[in-house]
């Protein structure tokens, strides 16, 4: 049996347990979890096979796709920009992608792609997956489209096309692609194992994911002209496109991340520690503040749930609360990908929690896995603040 490497300090060693007896019992095949305390990795796990057949095992150096986990760094690529006054979350889009202007789209603003909130959330045309890896043309598509509802009245996540517009956008104010953006900004400074896509080196050590599932809607049934099936039936998601030399070579920052809960927590640790990390400062406590403005709060016409979005993130509480209700609610900024990958930053408590597996999960928002990762590590934590340990 591929057995759990790494450490979990006292009083985490559950966290461990839990994942043995996941990977022991067949629910689990292969994955990471990392937990960082006041910039500190107290928990850093892996385990479990690297394949589905279980010839290999997962190793600490191992990457997956990570869905929608990348938009996670996607927006903190775009905090840093404005960290730095390359652009500001206020700023109209058009004011670095003129085209984007296009039908009605003149007062869409940078904050309105970070909180899925632009009406974009989707093509309006049938469209391949072919067609979406093919990065220049399908954005452009994107450009010439008319919103679906009035941008900045209501949250409509953006799945796959969050990536392709904060990508353009970004390589227009800053004059780099966003892939090398993040390598270059973000993930070389830190050194941190993430990167959109992947590169062809580094194809040895990716773990193919196990699709889940299908997603808990028939669409058949459902309006073709609504944004909820516009947004996932155009064309519906196939995991194992994931596994193509097209999707790994685009720049798609909403889907094709690879990393691992390592690299994820190396950047987002960021956020409930003030901007930095080891001494390496990325954000100020300003920049992180932004994105606890709340955007939208109430039923999201994708997802078809209540969510609460800030600036980049999903929120705690409200519509958030009655969604996920196993997630903290105190001040917390969260998302995830497809399948039950989970990134939860709480600011109050300086903790990061990430989790990344293999095989994918049920569900929308994580799976019963990260699930009770998670209501685990908060229950811990709010035992400690009983006894006055934390």
């Amino acid at each position: 049996m591929a057995k759990v490497e790494g450490y979990a300090d006292a009083p985490f060693e559950k966290l461990k347990q839990i994942l043995e007896e996941k990977i022991a019992s067949g629910e689990e095949l292969g994955a990471s979890i990392v937990l960082n305390i006041d910039g500190k990795n107290v928990v850093d796990i892996w385990g479990g096979y690297f394949d589905e057949e279980k010839t290999q095992p997962w190793k600490s150096d191992t990457i997956t796709n990570v869905w929608s986990s990348t938009k996670t760094v996607a927006t903190f690529a775009l905090l840093l920009a404005h960290e730095r006054g390359i652009l500001s979350v206020d700023d109209p889009v058009a004011k670095y992608w003129p085209e984007f202007a296009e039908n009605g789209k003149e007062n869409v603003l940078v904050r309105h792609f970070m909180s899925h909130t632009s009406g974009v959330s989707g093509w309006e045309d049938p469209i391949t997956f072919d067609e979406i890896c093919d990065v220049p043309t399908s954005t452009a598509r994107l450009a010439k489209q008319a919103p679906w509802w009035e941008p900045g009245t209501a949250s409509g996540y953006h799945a796959v096309t969050m990536g392709h517009l904060i990508g353009e956008l970004v390589k227009r104010a800053t004059g780099k692609p966003l892939k090398q953006f993040v390598a270059d900004e973000i993930a070389g400074p830190l050194g941190a194992d993430f990167q959109i896509g992947a590169l062809e080196k580094d194809w040895p050590r990716v773990s193919a994911v196990i699709p889940p599932p299908p997603l808990p809607f028939d669409f058949a049934t459902l309006d073709p002209k609504s944004p909820m099936v516009k947004t996932f039936a155009n064309p519906p998601m196939d995991a194992k496109a994931s596994q193509t030399p097209a999707w790994r070579n685009a720049d798609m920052a909403a889907v094709n991340g690879h990393s691992n809960a390592r690299g994820l927590n190396r950047i987002l640790s960021a956020i409930p520690n003030g901007g930095t990390v080891d001494g390496i400062k990325l954000l100020s406590p300003e920049t992180i503040e932004r994105i606890f403005e709340v955007q939208s709060d109430g039923p999201d016409v994708v997802i078809g749930m209540p969510l609460r979005f800030g600036i980049g993130y999903g929120l705690g509480g409200g519509g958030t609360a009655q969604t996920v209700p196993w997630l903290p609610t105190e001040k917390m900024c969260f998302w995830g990908g497809w399948g039950g990958s989970l990134e939860v930053m709480d600011v109050q408590r300086k903790v990061t929690l990430t989790y990344v597996m293999n095989s994918m999960g049920a569900g929308i928002l994580g799976n019963a896995r990260s699930q009770e990762y998670t209501e685990t590590v908060w229950n811990i934590l709010k035992q400690q603040e009983g006894n006055g340990k934390l």
